[in-house]
């Protein structure tokens, strides 16, 4: 679905996560409007996320939250991911977008927030999953979805309707949206009821039923260059009476900004930025196995640390496919996604596969006597999703006392040599083999859309690799 020309692609990225403690915003907001970026088309970016929540607090810094999100952008033909949401597209053109999706639900209340909430289960996040539907008009744009718990946690659902018109003026862009939110007494209860067995002289108990939220906001993008947009974005909500009179709740609205930056690297389908014609449609396949590293991929490893870990005996290996997106002069940009498995029966943890999508920034060193290419350098960010978490970083956060999460961010770095300067052979003339380090983390607990995990996981591994 096109919905403004390409040159404001990345302004989308302004709603992932704006409203991610907005209870009911939480939903059109938090995701990025990326579907108007040709198929193939990829990105990242980050922002930092400020605001309240509802729920009562000790005192006012209690209310105010801080969060870095990352941000993870693709556009395909069928499959999108927008940040916070991904799906799959049944239908995609100009004026409409109906798609299957699932999306990250960031509202949650920690027991552990103050002395008020003891006794409190702890309510948490969860992945909404359902149907949207989109249409664009000379009037404006109209969203349109339903979701519903996939993680059995609110075990409720919600139904949303958003408006939005989009204003052009040079490099900025304006967007004015409002919606409106349902949620069922499932939902609504699981966030800001109290049952009986938590109910206290001070927390009585409480059922809110269903409840409508009410949302404006205002996106502002300003488009650096074809490739960079900054955003600045505000929103405010309210909700029914029943809601506010939740014990649990001290703030009768609520309000988030969200600031960051997008940059869109290049087309995995359509080889339109890659300048040499020769490296049109060029890809690459990898093979790579490893041990468990004692360092982290950063300070430690980088300078050469290679110790085996001490905490988890482990063994790793992957498949990975690679597709160029776009030639520099100095360094290239290819789309990659890896699949590793993780070997881990002998620290009782059996073996299952991660799933691993980035970017890789790709540079090469050259001769400066015969011009002649000597070695390759890499590195990667993206996302990493693991079946089961790694013994290591279970074993890492729980000396620490704090949470592990499938989904965290993932990091490479990359070292290889051209082994037509070892053999002739005619089929290593275009492979490589060198090292890689592999690494999954939470961006030292700063980010909700990664668990708020402190911690991480450290491969070494050696590779080959072949262009085609």
């Amino acid at each position: 679905m096109r919905f403004a020309p390409q040159k404001t692609a990345p302004f989308g990225a302004v709603f992932c996560l704006l409203l991610a403690n907005l209870p009911a915003a939480s939903q059109e907001v938090a995701e990025i409007p990326f579907w108007h970026q040709p198929p193939g088309t990829a990105g990242l970016g980050g922002g930092l996320r400020f605001g309240q929540d509802p729920y009562l607090a000790a005192d006012n810094d209690d209310q105010r939250n801080f969060d870095l999100v990352p941000l993870y952008l693709y556009e395909g033909k069928y499959l999108f991911a927008r940040g916070a949401s991904g799906g799959i597209h049944i239908v995609d053109n100009d004026t409409y977008e109906f798609n299957v999706m699932a999306r990250y639900r960031f509202q949650q209340l920690d027991p552990d927030r103050n002395e008020f909430y003891d006794g409190l289960e702890k309510r948490r996040q969860t992945l909404d999953a359902g149907v949207e539907f989109r249409m664009s008009k000379a009037w404006g744009e109209l969203a349109l979805n339903w979701l519903t718990d996939t993680l059995g946690r609110h075990k409720g659902q919600q139904a949303q309707v958003t408006y939005r018109y989009r204003f052009e003026t040079g490099r900025w862009s304006i967007s004015p949206f409002l919606t409106w939110t349902y949620q069922d007494k499932k939902l609504t209860d699981y966030y800001f009821g109290v049952s009986e067995a938590e109910a206290t002289a001070e927390r009585p108990q409480y059922s809110v039923g269903s409840s409508q939220w009410n949302t404006f906001g205002l996106n502002t993008a300003w488009h650096f260059s074809d490739r960079i947009v900054f955003f600045a974005n505000v929103a405010f909500a309210g909700a029914d009476s029943d809601v506010w009179d939740s014990p649990l709740v001290e703030e009768s609205n609520m309000s988030q900004l969200f600031v960051g930056g997008t940059y869109t690297f290049g087309n995995a389908r359509k080889p339109s930025d890659i300048n040499d014609p020769l490296r049109k449609g060029e890809w690459a396949w990898r093979v790579n196995y490893g041990y468990q590293a004692s360092g982290n991929i950063v300070s430690e490893i980088d300078q050469g640390d290679f110790s085996k870990s001490e905490l988890a005996d482990t063994r790793i290996g992957g498949l990975t496919a690679m597709k160029l997106l776009h030639d520099g002069s100095r360094v290239d940009f290819q789309g990659r996604f890896a699949l590793m498995r993780h070997f881990e029966s002998k620290e009782g943890n059996g073996e299952f596969f991660s799933y691993n999508a980035y970017i890789m920034a790709m540079g090469r060193g050259y001769s400066g006597w015969t011009g002649e290419e000597w070695f390759r350098w890499g590195f990667g960010f993206g996302m990493s999703y693991a079946e089961t978490v790694p013994i290591e970083e279970q074993r890492k956060q729980a000396s620490r006392g704090e949470n592990t999460a499938h989904f965290i961010n993932y990091l490479e770095m990359m070292v290889d040599f051209p082994l037509r300067r070892a053999s002739k052979a005619k089929w290593l003339q275009d492979c490589y083999a060198g090292l890689t380090i592999v690494h999954r983390s939470g961006i030292f607990g700063t980010s909700d859309l990664l668990g708020d995990v402190s911690g991480g996981s450290d491969w070494i591994t050696a590779h080959l690799e072949c262009v085609r």
